[in-house]
């Protein structure tokens, strides 16, 4: 079974080919040096980028993988949540290329495919089993008990972590995207020098990082007008978001007896992160499993797997193109 995955949700235009669910390819065209002198996605921007690079990205995505459209029997694409015109140009080209090849086209929920990046683990985690969908819009602590039955548990009251990490990353005059430029200043801090304290601690699995972000400038203030420690800083605040991740899990693995634990969305990416929640997870014996560097942050190759075990699921979908639109607040 050979699956195109389109993915256009924000500022990356990608595409990729998944064949009896292994990816055989997975191109990414970044928008970020684009963006970085607004210090955010603007979606105009991106919308009228993902329109330039859509045909090139399928067409290399085809290339690598040694297929043409002859040979797709269907195609995956993200209608949500995402920036409504950059979703607009990935479905278009989705529902184009299905009509024109015949094929099914596959609505993916771009939260799902999070998740569904871990399956190019080798050894993919057993249902059921904990999922931290951590990206730079949300924030999300969900029980997957089966292909495409997830349990949202909790989720961010307000900002998500990506989102507090470009913040932050803008105050302590790091640029965007704030994860890696935070990760990178924070190796040469020192993660003691502020106490920030653990967000909702005792609010089961809700998160909220808003608090945190303005910890964090109250502590940049202090500096005014002298040399502010931006490394301690950055250290400091990547250390709170860490230990935040941790306790919630935790909490989550004591209420659920779950033992596999996916780490998925933009956030995944940071290795501090990585590292101490894999440490403080096998503690208990509980396995951490986390999407390799490359489809951690969005990529087609998510879209094309979760549309293959989407396909695998209904055997026989021929799906309906004309209803499929854009869903701007769509969650799991």
């Amino acid at each position: 079974m050979n699956i195109l995955g389109i993915e256009t949700s924000c500022d990356e235009t990608s595409a990729s080919v998944v064949v009896d669910g292994q990816i055989m390819s997975n191109v990414v065209a970044s928008q970020i040096k684009w963006h970085q002198q607004y210090g955010g996605v603007v979606p105009e921007l991106a919308s009228r980028m993902h329109t330039e690079k859509i045909n090139r990205v399928v067409g290399q995505a085809l290339q690598d993988a040694g297929v043409t459209f002859s040979d797709l029997n269907a195609v995956g694409v993200t209608y949500g949540p995402g920036l409504e015109g950059a979703l607009l140009v990935g479905l278009t080209a989705a529902k184009t290329i299905a009509k024109i090849t015949n094929i099914p086209l596959i609505p993916v929920n771009h939260l799902q495919a999070h998740i569904y990046a871990v399956y190019t683990d080798p050894v993919p985690p057993e249902f059921p089993f904990l999922a931290l969908i951590i990206s730079g819009g949300h924030s999300i602590i969900a029980q997957v008990n089966d292909h495409f039955k997830i349990e949202i548990l909790g989720s961010t009251r307000d900002d998500a972590i990506g989102e507090a990490f470009d913040k932050v990353s803008r105050v302590l005059g790091l640029g965007y995207p704030g994860g890696p430029a935070i990760e990178k200043s924070a190796r040469d801090g020192n993660e003691t020098a502020f106490k920030f304290a653990i967000p909702m601690k005792h609010e089961g699995y809700e998160l909220s990082f808003s608090g945190l972000k303005t910890a964090v400038i109250s502590a940049v203030q202090q500096f005014s007008g002298g040399e502010m420690p931006v490394n301690d800083l950055a250290a400091s605040f990547q250390k709170t978001i860490a230990d935040t991740l941790i306790h919630k899990a935790k909490f989550a693995i004591a209420n659920s007896n779950l033992k596999e634990v996916v780490f998925c969305g933009g956030v995944s990416a940071n290795s501090y992160i990585r590292t101490r929640l894999a440490d403080a997870l096998s503690e208990s014996g509980t396995r951490l499993i986390v999407p390799a560097f490359q489809y951690c942050t969005d990529n087609g190759g998510m879209i094309a797997l979760t549309a293959y075990y989407f396909m695998q699921q209904h055997p026989g979908y021929s799906g309906t193109i004309n209803s499929v639109k854009p869903n701007l607040s769509l969650c799991i």
